[in-house]
């Protein structure tokens, strides 16, 4: 609820504060130009980091890779680009951050930190967070080392007759 609260009241409530106090300062008529400006610039800005991202993504898929930074910097471009075509100073200014290379490359590794990506079969599960202590005294669901990293490994289905095998012994 509290998110909720501050993008929906406290949020537009601070935006029309601000674009007041800009359009007392410099006119009505500049604030709306400059708002349009910034909504113009921004979407030439998306436009041009969403098809070098997409590039990149592409490149990554055809090498084999999961392109799991590019998918993250594309995420945080779709909400830059939001915030950008939202009216006002305050949603501008962290829209023009998603989209300045710097930040939205910080931010995609503040993300794929948080994120588990395992292999099931022919897909991708992605599991956002981190596991501490499962129920049965193990970290779950995934084993990590001292340093929280995941530990991976395979491992081979035994056929029947050896399991029969090791059971009679």
């Amino acid at each position: 609820m509290p998110v909720f609260l501050f993008l929906f009241i406290i949020m537009p409530v601070t935006e029309l504060a601000v674009l007041i106090q800009v359009g007392s300062v410099i006119g009505v008529m500049n604030t709306i130009g400059l708002v349009l400006l910034t909504a113009v610039v921004g979407a030439w800005l998306l436009r041009q980091q969403g098809l070098a991202t997409l590039l990149r993504a592409n490149e990554r898929l055809n090498s084999g890779e999961l392109p799991a930074k590019e998918v993250a910097e594309g995420l945080i471009l779709a909400v830059g680009g939001a915030l950008l075509l939202t009216p006002g100073f305050i949603t501008d200014t962290f829209g023009f951050l998603c989209l300045i290379p710097v930040t939205r490359h910080w931010l995609a590794a503040k993300a794929l930190k948080r994120m588990t990506t395992t292999s099931r079969g022919q897909g991708f599960h992605f599991q956002a967070g981190s596991f501490r202590q499962g129920p049965f005294g193990g970290q779950s669901p995934f084993d990590r080392d001292a340093n929280g990293d995941i530990i991976e490994g395979e491992y081979e289905e035994e056929p029947e007759k050896d399991r029969d095998r090791i059971e009679k012994k």
